[in-house]
């Protein structure tokens, strides 16, 4: 499972800093945060996300009952810090069978959420309409956050996206009825807050969708 960092936004191959550049290359886009190859989801690979993590890595908490967490994958490097993080899980879905949820923090620009969203980035901000009503809100770290449905994802999956403690905030989810668990108030934790809690999680199979 292990593999070579890439690109955040495209999923292409990086080259490392080195005599030309100080930073991370992607042929396509230039400067930016390496993908970190992912690893199968366990307490001690989610402990080291965390701990390198310098933006919120944002988990519901406690999981909607029956759900599991799937995975998890960052963006940076080891002078970095994680500027991006994205938490996956899944579990049934409010319409049955399997719904599977995508959260992801970062920086302005880094491209994580829209790579994973499948639109063009690398930020959300032209596909929402915010001066309506959100169609959504979570808890987040205890402060309600509103989130904005985000246009011309695909069809296969629903977008929200807003902002919680300066950060982009993405929440994705497959298939799309499963958007329906986003109109519950989640409650999300940034699990650099969450200490020996972390030991309770229940891990199950890798997500594909961190893959993509």
């Amino acid at each position: 499972m292990r593999g070579e960092p890439s690109c955040p936004k495209c999923g292409g191959r990086v080259r490392a800093p080195g005599l030309f550049a100080d930073t991370w290359q992607c042929d396509v886009h230039g400067s930016v945060y390496p993908l970190q190859p992912v690893i199968p989801p366990s307490v001690e690979a989610l402990s080291v996300v965390v701990a390198r993590a310098r933006v919120p890595v944002w988990m519901p908490w406690p999981l909607p009952v029956g759900w599991l967490f799937t995975g998890v994958a960052y963006a940076g490097d080891d002078r970095s810090g994680g500027r991006a993080t994205a938490v996956a899980c899944s579990g049934p879905g409010p319409l049955g069978g399997v719904g599977e949820l995508l959260l992801v923090a970062e920086e302005l620009g880094v491209g994580l959420g829209a790579r994973f969203a499948g639109i063009d980035g690398p930020d959300p901000g032209p596909h929402m309409t915010v001066d309506t009503s959100p169609q959504a809100k979570v808890l987040a770290a205890g402060r309600p956050t509103p989130l904005w449905h985000v246009d011309d994802a695909p069809e296969d999956r629903a977008v929200f996206a807003g902002e919680a403690r300066g950060l982009w905030l993405w929440a994705i989810v497959w298939p799309e009825s499963t958007g329906l668990l986003m109109y519950d108030e989640l409650i999300l934790t940034d699990l650099r807050d969450a200490g020996q809690e972390l030991e309770l999680l229940p891990c199950g199979a890798l997500s594909p969708r961190l893959l993509m």
